[in-house]
C-alpha cells in the first residue's frame, strides 16, 4: 500500500504526484471491474480486490480532509489580513469576498476540487465492484439451481 497521505502531509508540493498516481491506480482498477474468465476465480479474488480499492479510497479521503483544513488555514490567515492590516474597515461580509478573490485560496480550491473529482471515481469504481459482486452472486445462484448453459 502506498503512503501518500504520509507523504502529502510532509510535502504539499506532492499532491500532483498524488493525483497521478491515483489516476493510474484507477485506469489499472477498470480491468477488475469486467466479468471475464472464470467464475470461480473472480469470486474468490473480489473480497481482496475490493479490500484493497477500499483502502485506497481512505487514503483519498484522508488526503482530501488534510486539502480542506490545509484551506481552512489558508482562509483563516487571508481573513485575519483583511481584518486587521487592509486601509479601511471592512465588515466581516466584504473580508470573506476578499479572502475568495485570492489567487492562493483560488489555487487551493482548484486543488481540491482536482482531488475531489479523483475521490469520485474511486466512489464510482467501487459501486462498479459491488454491482460485479452482485452479478456473481446471481449467475451462482442460478448455476446451484441447475441453470449451467449461463455464459458471460
Amino acid at each position: 500500500m502506498s503512503s501518500w497521505y504520509r507523504k502529502v502531509t510532509a510535502n504539499m508540493g506532492e499532491i500532483v504526484n498524488a493525483i497521478s498516481y491515483f489516476e493510474q491506480q484507477l485506469a489499472e482498477a477498470k480491468f477488475e471491474c469486467s466479468m471475464k474468465g472464470n467464475l470461480e476465480k473472480q469470486s474468490r479474488d473480489m473480497p481482496g480486490i475490493v479490500e484493497h480499492r477500499f483502502n485506497q479510497l481512505q487514503e483519498v479521503e484522508a488526503i482530501l480532509e488534510h486539502l480542506n483544513t490545509e484551506m481552512r488555514k489558508l482562509r483563516s490567515q487571508k481573513f485575519r489580513k483583511f481584518l486587521e492590516a487592509y486601509n479601511k474597515a471592512l465588515s466581516s461580509r466584504d473580508a470573506e469576498r476578499y479572502v475568495d478573490g485570492e489567487q492562493e485560496v483560488v489555487d487551493m480550491q482548484y486543488l481540491i476540487n482536482d482531488f475531489s473529482l479523483v475521490r469520485n471515481k474511486f466512489i464510482g469504481l467501487i459501486k462498479a465492484l459491488e454491482a460485479k459482486q452482485f452479478q456473481i452472486n446471481n449467475i451462482v445462484k442460478l448455476r446451484a439451481a441447475g441453470l449451467e448453459d449461463i455464459s458471460l
